[in-house]
């Protein structure tokens, strides 16, 4: 239980610190209530449940109410770090062997998927843009910004943004 208090300590104030960076003054409290944050917090919930066997079927409701409530899918299994912020999550899919570092932003409509029984692995502070698709067995670098609309099917090495269709990787300044 201690693990999950800490990552999502780690969501609330990650998710601050963008508000802040954009010039927004937030109050945890506000925080709480912005859209994003129960998806945040109902996918923690469902992963720690799905860690213990005799508590998956409460992963699996979770998951859905995650659905539901939310309008998006995250796999029970899908391994974030601390930091995971889900801005605006209608849309969002992403698979249950997806393994993710600490500080990854999710915008709307974003599929992070399967592909012949490999997903994606993400480093840390990757953005990933309305509408992105990340699938297959790709690694996606450190300090990566994927676009809006953007289609990942190969590798996109640290430090780069990843725009297009397919997308092509170029250094950030």
């Amino acid at each position: 239980m201690g693990n999950f208090l800490s990552l999502i300590k780690s969501d609330f104030d990650r998710k601050l610190e963008i508000f802040l960076e954009d010039g927004a003054k937030m109050s945890l409290l506000r925080i709480l209530f912005t859209d994003g944050t129960s998806a945040n917090v109902i996918q923690r919930l469902a992963f720690e449940c799905a860690k213990i066997k005799l508590l998956s079927p409460f992963a699996l409701l979770f998951q859905h109410f995650n659905r539901i409530y939310n309008g998006c899918t995250i796999g029970t299994k899908a391994t974030f770090a601390g930091g995971l912020v889900l801005m605006h999550p209608s849309g969002v899919v992403i698979n249950s062997k997806v393994i993710a570092g600490k500080n990854i932003t999710i915008e709307s409509g974003v599929v992070i998927g399967d592909e012949k029984g490999f997903s994606p692995k993400l480093g840390d502070n990757v953005f990933i843009g309305s509408g992105a698709k990340i699938i297959g067995n790709v690694k996606v670098g450190n300090n990566v910004k994927i676009g809006a609309n953007a289609v990942v099917v190969k590798d996109v090495p640290d430090n780069c943004t990843a725009l297009g269709i397919p997308a092509s990787s170029r250094l950030n300044n």
